[in-house]
């Protein structure tokens, strides 16, 4: 256990410092190996999370499950993210941790996390070779689905308000966007 009063010095951080942050209500997140504090959502982002999960769950197949975050995604020793909703297989969680990159990440924008998830955790999950990655404004409210293609992202739905939105993966499932900020 690395012992955090004193700072890394002259390295990159890695799963082992994370691990090694305080439990303090914060989100430490590693990207890069550098450490990346956010504060703790506030209640339209919670508010939002929580419709989107349940909604995936009900169109969940049985061999895939669901999870919102705090839950570690490790996608290199120097990248450990925790995506606010995820879809992965079963087996990718059948011991304590989340092994491997899932197959749909999704992030709500918040004030404090817009600029991370659209720029560089969007990169991160592409160059993890994560194949569906949403983003979730409840702000506006809308939703944008990206699949990866030939090794990027490419944008496959879009919605806003009450429009709706059909993605069929990682499994079918209907988004309508107002429905996820009430």
């Amino acid at each position: 256990m690395v012992d955090m009063t004193t700072l890394p010095r002259g390295r990159e951080f890695t799963r082992d410092d994370l691990a090694a942050m305080p439990d303090d209500g914060n989100r430490y997140e590693l990207v890069d190996g550098a450490i990346i504090v956010t504060p703790s959502p506030k209640v339209p982002h919670q508010a939002t999370v929580g419709h989107l999960y349940a909604l995936l769950l009900a169109a969940c197949p049985e061999d895939l499950r669901v999870f919102v975050a705090p839950l570690d995604v490790t996608l290199s020793e120097q990248t450990v993210v925790q995506p606010d909703v995820l879809v992965t297989t079963a087996a990718q969680v059948a011991g304590l941790d989340h092994v491997g990159v899932p197959l749909l990440t999704v992030e709500v924008l918040s004030p404090s996390t817009r600029h991370l998830d659209l720029g560089l955790k969007r990169s991160r999950y592409e160059a993890a070779a994560c194949a569906s990655y949403w983003v979730v404004d409840p702000a506006v409210p809308s939703v944008v689905c990206w699949q990866l293609h030939d090794g990027q992202y490419v944008e496959t739905g879009r919605a806003t308000g009450d429009e709706v939105l059909t993605a069929d993966r990682p499994f079918p499932v209907t988004v309508v966007p107002s429905s996820l900020v009430r």
